[in-house]
């Protein structure tokens, strides 16, 4: 079984982690995009170091290309589909708060859209 992996969408109808990958040289978009196709795979059971816990709902993906690490908060909607909220190059392991604040705010407002859309 194949898992849903969505893109958060913004209420201006931008994708911020589409964004983020097309930003990124080829060879560093290639190589989230096969982890990406890990959590389509193996879904809640993708284990550490690729996927982990961060915070309420919300985990992440994991991988590096040279000394920058990736990461994807991402979170499972009440649908079984996974929402990637917010995406990140980094060369520190610790996560700042401010990206934890906006995957939670990106979560209620994807939550909250769905719940809008089924009335």
């Amino acid at each position: 079984m194949r898992w849903q992996v969505d893109l958060y969408r913004e209420k201006d109808g931008s994708y911020p982690v589409e964004q983020f990958l097309w930003s990124l040289p080829k060879e560093h978009m290639a190589k989230i995009l096969q982890v990406i196709d890990m959590l389509r795979e193996w879904g809640p059971t993708l284990p550490f170091p690729y996927s982990s816990q961060v915070k309420e709902k919300i985990r992440e993906l994991r991988t590096h290309y040279g000394k920058t690490t990736y990461r994807i908060l991402y979170y499972q909607d009440r649908f079984r589909a996974f929402v990637l909220l917010h995406a990140l190059g980094k060369a520190t392991k610790k996560l700042l708060e401010k990206d934890m604040k906006l995957a939670l705010r990106r979560m209620q407002d994807d939550d909250a859209q769905k719940s809008n859309e089924r009335r």
